[in-house]
């Protein structure tokens, strides 16, 4: 900690104290240039080091369960035009959330099988982008999440050497507007019964889902490395 005195008499403490100045009035004038380009689309900044900063939303599309038979396929549409996207953000990707549980039935009487794991099968789709993902109930319940992305993530946090025009490029590659589909299918088993008076039988699966879209927000501004300061 520097004194009054040393700050009148000693180099070091003078050059410390005006470098903390410094940074002090231009990391705010900094970051408020380079939110002032994100805000008017007029990226171009030449390479140098950024710190990209971001956070995530989602948009709902649709919900709900449908009882779904062995080998059959529930297929959804959906179209950005029926919803809203807030300003300043872009369209990433498009998520599917399943949920399901075990509809097996047994019959007759003495039964000690188990039921057998069924699979449900989710896909979502835009434009090129795609993303199949399955899971199991395991005899009881089960959930898993199916999300198709057009955007690379490696351009969020700090960026070296690049131009703010590269980094744009890396996080909005001009996709998401239009038609996004979902599809979610079945395959049920039926657990083996080694009693003879007990028979068991799955004709399909209950599934729950919800579609989203996927949404970023980001800004560029300049990054300064202050660990040697």
């Amino acid at each position: 900690m520097y004194t009054l005195d040393d700050i009148k008499t000693d180099r070091d403490a003078q050059i410390t104290v005006g470098l903390i100045a410094f940074f002090l009035v231009a990391f705010p004038a900094y970051f408020a240039y380079a939110s002032a380009f994100k805000a008017d689309d007029s990226l171009g900044g030449g390479v140098a080091d950024y710190q990209v900063n971001s956070e995530m939303a989602f948009v709902f599309l649709d919900a709900g369960s449908e009882s779904i038979a062995d080998g059959d396929t529930l297929s959804m549409m959906f179209n950005t035009d029926a919803v809203d996207i807030p300003d300043d953000h872009i369209i990433i990707g498009l998520r599917l959330n399943l949920s399901y549980t075990e509809d097996e039935a047994q019959s007759g009487f003495g039964c000690t099988g188990d039921a057998a794991p069924d699979t449900i099968t989710g896909t979502a789709s835009h434009d090129i982008y795609n993303a199949t993902g399955e899971g199991q109930n395991s005899g009881g319940s089960g959930e898993h999440t199916v999300q198709a992305e057009w955007y690379n993530a490696s351009y969020l946090g700090v960026q070296e050497g690049k131009s703010m025009a590269e980094i744009e490029a890396g996080l909005d590659w001009g996709a998401g507007f239009g038609d996004h589909s979902v599809s979610i299918s079945v395959e049920a088993a039926a657990g083996n019964e080694p009693i003879p008076t007990c028979s068991r039988s799955d004709g399909g699966e209950e599934v729950s889902y919800n579609v989203e879209l996927v949404l970023l927000k980001y800004t560029i501004v300049p990054y300064f490395d202050t660990s040697d300061i």
